[in-house]
């Protein structure tokens, strides 16, 4: 039978169609990747005669049984965001390796070390900012720590750079009697001012901390999806990230203001469900779009294909990362709820009216959700209010 046959082009081409999937997963499995893993904090704030200064330690771990992985490099840069005119700030770092089987050089200088399978090591950071006779209380507000490091090992030679937010100045709680409820749809809403979140906050003492007394039976609390990512720490910056053929040609079909048009921003959720789930996704997506029927990639690609947030669609510093949706948001909600007693939940909201509840603890109203979040009441720009109390009129 001729190659030429109708009976033998499709079977042929599902098996090249499956080979080029199975390379493809492969190729994305075998990558070079560390097993080591930095974890931020703790971190404190301490104010001096002229200014603040910010300790804490980061810790490297490696969970890999019988792998060594060295860190011949690690430093840190700093970025100071704040409230005016920073002329005239100066800031000074310094880093002191903790290893626990070697000492400390005194000029500073990070010594190449090896982290052995199943052990851990520790840095402790020193930042001083000086800011003469002004006062840091109105004229900072955050530090954010660029951590760039080394991985070196069998896998060849990794960059990794890990980024760490530091609150200097919080805001104080606001008082009931002080709190700017608004009239919505059959409901009242309450936008809460937060400092800006990051991996060193725990999700569910934010919700205490801003919204703890002003919450009542009936009463339902969302979060931003964004905020409750960075807390879990899903960002990364996208020199950290190495885009695949596939990434930079598929990026081309998407719009412009996608998130995903973008080699990195496709990359990254390449990253998180493969690369055979993206490409299924895409040609599915595409041939039903061909036939009227819109939206099916997204539907397809997993959850975090519209959760990703590429450089610029959040908040600074983060506008500078990457940011993925969030990790378990159902299973914060519920753990949220039963801590504080009221409904919790997990939203999407933008300027354009669309409101996307994500997760939402048992007993919630969504309807209510959708009435009272319309109209975007915690801002889109730089309000600072991740935090939404909404209340039944």
């Amino acid at each position: 039978m001729p190659l030429s046959s109708p009976w033998l082009i499709v079977p042929v081409s599902l098996l090249v169609y499956g080979l080029t999937l199975l390379i493809l997963e492969l190729r994305h499995r075998l990558r070079p990747a560390s097993p080591l893993q930095l974890v931020p904090g703790p971190f404190a704030v301490n104010p001096q005669p002229q200014g603040l200064q910010v300790e804490g330690t980061i810790t490297i771990s490696n969970p890999h049984r019988r792998m060594e992985v060295f860190v011949p490099e690690l430093a840190i840069d700093t970025t100071l965001l704040g409230q005016a005119d920073l002329d005239g700030v100066t800031v000074r770092s310094r880093i002191t390796a903790v290893h626990p089987d070697a000492e400390a050089r005194a000029d500073g200088y990070w010594a190449a070390y090896i982290v052995k399978g199943l052990k851990s090591t520790q840095a402790r950071i020193q930042v001083t900012v000086e800011t003469g006779e002004r006062d840091p209380r109105t004229l900072l507000d955050t530090l954010w720590l660029d951590i760039n490091w080394v991985n070196y090992g069998p896998f060849g030679r990794l960059w990794r750079r890990d980024g760490v937010l530091i609150p200097l100045v919080e805001p104080t709680a606001v008082d009931n009697g002080q709190a700017d409820w608004r009239a919505g749809d059959s409901c009242r809403v309450l936008p809460l001012k937060t400092h800006l979140l990051g991996v060193l906050d725990n999700p569910l003492e934010v919700l205490k901390t801003y919204g703890g007394q002003h919450l009542q039976r009936g009463d339902v609390l969302t979060i931003g999806e964004t905020p409750l990512a960075v807390m879990q720490g899903r960002y990364h910056h996208p020199a950290t990230v190495q885009p695949s053929a596939l990434a930079r040609l598929l990026c081309r079909v998407f719009h412009p203001t996608s998130s995903l048009a973008t080699a990195c921003g496709l990359q990254s959720l390449i990253d998180l469900e493969g690369p055979a789930r993206v490409l299924n996704a895409w040609l599915v997506g595409t041939l039903l779009k061909a036939v009227g029927l819109k939206g099916w990639f997204y539907r397809l690609a997993g959850d975090q294909a519209r959760l990703i947030d590429d450089v610029t669609g959040t908040t600074p510093p983060y506008d500078q990362t990457i940011v993925l949706g969030p990790l378990q948001p159902q299973l914060f909600c519920d753990q949220a709820a039963a801590a504080l007693g009221i409904g919790v939940a997990v939203v999407d909201v933008n300027d354009l009216g669309r409101v996307k509840v994500l997760a939402a603890s048992q007993g919630c109203d969504q309807r209510l959700l959708q009435r009272a979040l319309r109209p975007n009441p915690a801002g889109n720009a730089d309000e600072r209010t991740p935090l939404v109390l909404v209340r039944p009129a």
